[in-house]
């Protein structure tokens, strides 16, 4: 092999150093002769040494007393590969750092070993961070197959190349699906802002970062990213492609949408007609200070949808104040929602701002609306008419600007006919009316919904299963879900916590839900679940319970009258309980 062939080789090389360190990684190369060639900034500020400084030295007296990795550059043999996690390195002032070391042979085109390269990180459990680096005709790659970033290439034409592991986690595709494929498929389509980021790095070689990216699973669900994107070139400088890692912010976004309590169409899901509607209808009326009225039964997200409502209008950045209605004890919901004045009744020593009074210039939202006692309904009325109220136990007014949200598991035009409910007040409420479908009228969404759930429930565990069985995909996605999304959402954290491997199986899945497995279990399922007559109105009298105190299950053993043991019987009889 020529000199100039092996210059050309680690000339290389060096792109191979930019690309770890733009992952934080240290890295060096060193020739046959064991002779550094080069080192990346992270493996310099590692060492605390200069490039200039090992520049042409042997690696083994600037790693001093630890011993060569790659026994295959003394042996000849090109399967060679080292990797030692635990490697002591002291730096000029003796400093000591604990890294995790990788080499793997350096090979031309013509497979002929020409050197090394040698991964450093830093407290780093890199078990096998590179599988091989070779060269062929075409382009360089670089196998990064077991580092936790996703990574992959695409030639100039933006097909994709390369999909490593970590990538294929995230997004849920096999690199089978996607190699030779266009790289906008697991974008928003062409062009995206991602797709045009990368584009503009292969077009001029300078590297582009984007920390609110946006990739899409193979199920279709959006996941947040940031992401790298830079130029790669072949052995004459030439730009062949280019390469872009990302990282899987779904935690990120979840803890920053805790803090904020912020809600976009990220957080809900689905494609069916019946949600496409949903969400035209929201990117109109959310911009408005319209009242109102959510409609849906127990678990449909009618909490999440005001939230989005919320923050997709002009008063985002002002409170949204949430009052269960049904939670609150009829006697303490007016000083709730209103407040009250100091010397009202005994105990109250100062003023008091109800939720109204918190809400002011944001938005209220008033959750189970139907459950108000009628003496309260005419003091709400005129909040909505007048934007004015009186405090309990004061004689003066208090104005407020908020916007009313309101929702309700029940059908208000039924209480309204059986006098529970005042016309005037449900048609001031009324004003937009959205109504959620039952989870089992739209079960195109499920193959969205289950995934997304699952990376939601997933995001905060270490080592979360990886995938669903294709046995407990046909139990969930033909599951009736009587208590709607929320009940799906019950279902899949029951199954991640028992389940201590990478799939989840049938056996995972609460107990009712096993019992779909055969069709002998299935209709004995059935025949211990009625859900026709005084059976089926006493589960749903129980479900709707729950439902309104979010589970408790003691509150919802009071409020029907009975003991929290016969509750739970009751439970178990209706399939409510695993």
């Amino acid at each position: 092999m020529s000199q100039e062939a092996k210059e050309q080789t680690f000339i290389q090389c060096n792109q191979w150093l930019e690309i770890l360190e733009e992952l934080n990684i240290g890295a060096f190369t060193a020739d046959f002769n064991r002779r550094v060639r080069a080192m990346n900034y992270s493996a310099q500020a590692l060492m605390g040494l200069k490039e200039s400084e090992v520049v042409g030295t042997d690696c083994r007296e600037v790693f001093w007393g630890v011993p060569c990795l790659v026994e295959c550059l003394i042996r000849g043999d090109d399967t060679g590969e080292g990797i030692e996690p635990d490697v002591t390195i002291g730096d000029e002032t003796d400093h000591k750092y604990l890294v995790t070391r990788v080499a793997t042979p350096i090979f031309n085109h013509n497979h002929e070993m020409v050197g090394c390269l040698t991964i450093l990180q830093d407290h780093s459990p890199i078990a096998d961070l590179i599988n091989r680096v070779q060269y062929d005709e075409r382009n360089m790659k670089i196998v990064l197959d077991n580092l936790d970033v996703g990574i992959f290439t695409v030639n100039r034409g933006g097909l994709i190349t390369f999909f490593n592991t970590a990538a294929e986690k995230i997004l849920g595709y096999t690199r089978d699906q996607l190699l030779g494929g266009a790289c906008h498929t697991i974008f928003h389509g062409d062009p995206s802002p991602d797709v045009n980021l990368l584009k503009a790095s292969i077009a001029d070689g300078k590297p582009r970062r984007t920390p609110n990216g946006r990739m899409v699973t193979v199920h279709g669900v959006t996941v947040p990213i940031s992401a790298n994107y830079m130029a790669m070139r072949n052995e004459k400088g030439s730009i062949v492609g280019g390469l872009a890692t990302f990282h899987d912010l779904t935690l990120i976004h979840r803890l920053t949408q805790a803090v904020s309590d912020r809600y976009t169409y990220h957080d809900m899901v689905g494609k069916s007609p019946a949600m496409k509607k949903i969400f035209e209808m929201v990117s109109v009326v959310a911009e408005t200070d319209a009242t109102i009225l959510i409609q849906g039964a127990t678990g449909t997200g009618k909490d999440i949808l005001a939230k989005v409502i919320h923050s997709m209008g002009k008063r985002s950045e002002k409170p949204f104040v949430k009052v269960n209605c049904a939670a609150i004890p009829d006697n303490l919901l007016e000083s709730e929602l209103f407040g009250y004045a100091r010397g009202a009744f005994t105990g109250a020593h100062q003023d008091k701002p109800g939720r109204f009074e918190l809400a002011d210039q944001g938005t209220i939202f008033l959750d189970e609306i139907g459950d108000i006692p009628i003496s309260l309904q005419a003091k709400l009325l005129r909040v909505l008419e007048d934007r004015e109220f009186y405090p309990l136990g004061s004689r003066r007014t208090r104005k407020v600007d908020v916007r009313i949200i309101s929702a309700t598991n029940r059908e208000l035009e039924k209480r309204v006919a059986q006098g529970l409910f005042r016309e005037d007040l449900f048609y001031r409420l009324n004003v937009m009316q959205i109504k959620l479908p039952l989870l089992k009228d739209r079960r195109e969404d499920l193959p969205l919904l289950i995934p997304h759930i699952v990376r939601k429930l997933s995001a905060s565990k270490e080592n979360p299963p990886t995938e669903l069985s294709k046995a407990v995909m046909d139990v969930l996605l033909n599951h009736d879900y009587p208590g709607n999304i929320r009940e799906l959402e019950n279902i899949l954290e029951h199954a991640l916590i028992i389940c201590r491997g990478d799939m989840v199986k049938p056996e995972h899945l609460p107990v009712f839900l096993q019992n779909r497995d055969s069709p002998e279990k299935a209709a004995l399922s059935v025949a211990h679940r009625p859900n026709t007559g005084a059976a089926g109105a006493e589960r749903e009298e129980i479900l709707q319970t729950l439902g309104r105190f979010n589970g408790h299950k003691t509150k919802t053993a009071q409020s029907l009258g009975i003991d929290r043991t016969t509750l739970w019987r009751k439970m178990k009889k209706f399939g409510l309980a695993s």
